[in-house]
């Protein structure tokens, strides 16, 4: 006999994904396995769950009512099994985190790699993105957000503003000549990121003192990935403004050139965000601790 929540979750990831085959994957079990499970939901309640066809699948009306109400259940099962670690100290278990690519890759896995030091009953399940996550949909325990944050009902602790830099290399600069103020670089490449959720920043934001410099660049290049970006910059094809953290190897070792050093580059927001409506688990709370002692505003 199939465990009756075991089935109502293949049966919701089913639904929101839209096929068994893609359900199998999120879940690691068959495409079949997924299908009894729904089946043994069917035959309990002598009625159809879901209406398939070879192309497509979608609820039936007792399927709506009945997807939105195994919801509920399992939020309310994870919920209630999370009491137990709740109470207890030990931080264990698996943490899902999602953050953007070259925070990910360059600023945050040493702060994953000592937390799973310190705490070896946890495992970190780290999925690097630029595009929106919403956690509770899929099921993230926590996630970084770089950038202004909307309305969205989940916890939200301010950390260090993530910095930028405008650098380029030294065969541009003798080339094209050096910036000497922002309002300069309306006459230079300037190496621009391609965002999976947003448009490219077409406008630099610089400051001196209290005082801002709003210049508007071309980008002929636009690349959504950081190391493409710097090898072009590396390259001598134009001037990138990108991550202090990612860049800083090339610039300390001369192969990049920090351009308009009088002038604060910009930098953005940064967010840890949780879901505020469950109980925190020990994982989670050590895990906000270590990143506000790493990442917290100074």
């Amino acid at each position: 006999m199939m465990d009756r929540l075991s089935s109502m979750n293949a049966f919701v990831i089913a639904a929101e994904l839209g096929s068994y085959a893609r359900a199998a994957e999120r879940l690691g079990m068959s495409p079949q396995m997924v299908a009894k499970h729904v089946t043994a939901l069917e035959q309990r309640l002598g009625a159809r769950l879901l209406n398939r066809t070879t192309r497509r699948q979608s609820l039936t009306e007792l399927g709506g009512e009945y997807y939105e109400r195994c919801k509920h259940i399992l939020t309310e099962a994870e919920a209630a099994d999370a009491l137990a670690q709740v109470m207890n100290d030990t931080p264990r278990g698996k943490l899902k985190v999602t953050a953007p690519v070259t925070f990910g890759s360059y600023s945050l896995m040493p702060l994953i790699t000592g937390f799973l030091r310190e705490n070896p009953q946890v495992e970190v399940d780290l999925h690097l993105t630029d595009r929106f996550v919403d956690l509770v949909e899929e099921g993230y325990d926590a996630a970084f957000r770089i950038g202004p944050l909307g309305t969205s009902g989940l916890t939200a602790r301010p950390l260090a503003p993530y910095r930028l830099v405008a650098c380029a290399a030294p065969a541009y600069l003798m080339a094209r000549g050096t910036p000497q103020k922002p309002a300069d670089l309306e006459r230079h490449e300037c190496l621009g990121y391609a965002f999976s959720s947003r448009p490219a920043d077409r406008e630099w934001v610089f400051f001196q003192g209290t005082v801002s410099y709003k210049v508007r660049v071309a980008s002929r290049l636009l690349i959504n990935e950081s190391r493409a970006l710097m090898s072009a910059a590396l390259d001598g094809f134009g001037i990138v403004l990108g991550p202090q953290d990612f860049l800083r190897t090339a610039l300390a070792s001369g192969e990049l050139v920090r351009v308009l050093p009088e002038f604060e580059a910009p930098s953005r927001s940064m967010h840890l965000v949780y879901t505020a409506n469950r109980q925190r688990t020990a994982k989670l709370r050590c895990f906000v601790e270590t990143v506000l002692g790493r990442f917290g505003p100074v």
